[in-house]
């Protein structure tokens, strides 16, 4: 079978793809954005290289940094269309089936080409904010609307967006929820498993903007600081914004604090060892699927405290049995309120760990998924 992935060069795509590696089938990625490419998948045909028309035009980037307008006037003159030469690797791969990451980014923008092919099955991939946050954007909106009902095949990383895809004219076949990047390996990730008496770390995803919301952690933390002093606070992933609130209150030295920029490069392992060593596992966001980093904190033994936009981490927590769900990511009384209850309940803290190793953690082993995901690939030809 001849796989045509569309997307843009992600760590989730990437993990995502590497489970077809030796599954018998040919795998093409026509990189959406034509952007940096990755060593990690070599064995995948890629297609780059063709949005540019004269690659080596001198003053391309000074315009297009410097004067955006004038780029924009010019681009039909400087960049080929994406929806062409999407068409022409579409004529050219013959594939068995078309697969999009990222409705905005990845369907949108080929929309017209698969609405004239449509003899060709199209699989969409549903991640994280992609339809729970944008349904409410009115732009995004009317791309969702007018995408799905095209969309043949979905997988989603949460049974919540099932339901939102089905409400903006999806009909047709849910090949599966799964992590969107695939399973996890056990074998690297066990090593770093500490039992829970040993751990004194509260570990906190440092995500702020659009969705993430850490400062009302870091808030939350604030209001309980004489009950945290025997535990080391780390912030990874760390925004800028969240970088300079706790720096401007004090708090690397007040609540000992350590924070690992989001910009800098942090090796996996030593995400997974963190993970290992914390007692308590805190995401906090007004928008998401299911996190990837929320499962592989439960998968190494951490306590999750996460928030639960649209009730999709409820999928995978139960409250007050292997985790604690935030309702509200703006309220850090109420979120001060669930990590003192963890703290103090070892009774707790032990139970979930073991619901989420002998319980959830089994479902989400690489293998096991992997053999799912072809087997769906492998139903729709």
């Amino acid at each position: 079978m001849r796989i045509l992935m569309v997307s843009m060069n992600s760590i989730h795509f990437v993990r995502w793809t590497q489970q077809l590696k030796d599954s018998g089938h040919d795998v093409y990625w026509f990189d959406i954005l034509d952007g940096s490419t990755t060593e990690r998948i070599p064995w995948v045909k890629k297609i780059n290289g063709w949005r540019i028309k004269y690659p080596n035009l001198k003053g391309r980037y000074f315009i297009k940094e410097k004067l955006p307008f004038l780029y924009k006037f010019l681009k039909p003159l400087i960049e080929n269309s994406t929806a062409k030469a999407f068409e022409k690797t579409l004529l050219d791969v013959k594939p068995d089936l078309v697969h999009s990451f990222v409705l905005y980014i990845s369907c949108t923008p080929i929309l017209k080409v698969m609405l004239k092919h449509k003899s060709i099955p199209w699989v969409y991939s549903s991640w994280g904010s992609d339809l729970f946050y944008f349904q409410n954007e009115a732009k995004y909106l009317y791309d969702i609307k007018k995408v799905l009902p095209r969309v043949d095949y979905l997988f989603t990383d949460c049974h919540r967006d099932i339901n939102i895809a089905k409400k903006y004219g999806f009909k047709d076949h849910v090949l599966g929820v799964f992590p969107g990047g695939g399973g996890f390996d056990f074998k690297e990730a066990n090593a770093f498993i500490n039992p829970v008496t040993e751990r004194q770390v509260l570990l906190v995803k440092g995500y702020q903007g659009r969705s993430g919301k850490a400062i009302q952690v870091i808030k939350a933390l604030e209001l309980i600081s004489e009950e945290i002093i025997n535990y080391s606070i780390v912030v990874f992933g760390t925004d800028p914004d969240v970088e300079n609130y706790i720096t401007k209150q004090g708090l690397k030295r007040a609540l000992s604090i350590k924070t690992l920029s989001r910009k800098d490069f942090l090796p996996h392992n030593e995400i997974l060892k963190l993970m290992g060593e914390a007692l308590i596992y805190i995401g906090n966001s007004n928008s998401d699927g299911m996190p990837n980093t929320l499962l592989e904190a439960m998968i190494q033994g951490a306590f999750p405290i996460q928030s639960n936009p649209g009730g999709a981490t409820a999928e995978v927590i139960e409250h007050g049995e292997n985790g604690l769900l935030i309702e509200d990511c703006e309220d850090s009384n109420k979120i001060a309120q669930l990590i003192r209850e963890a703290i103090n309940n070892p009774n707790l803290t032990n139970k979930a760990f073991v619901i989420n190793q002998e319980k959830i953690k089994p479902n989400y082993n690489r293998d096991f998924i992997k053999e799912q995901v072809i087997s769906r690939y492998e139903s729709i030809c």
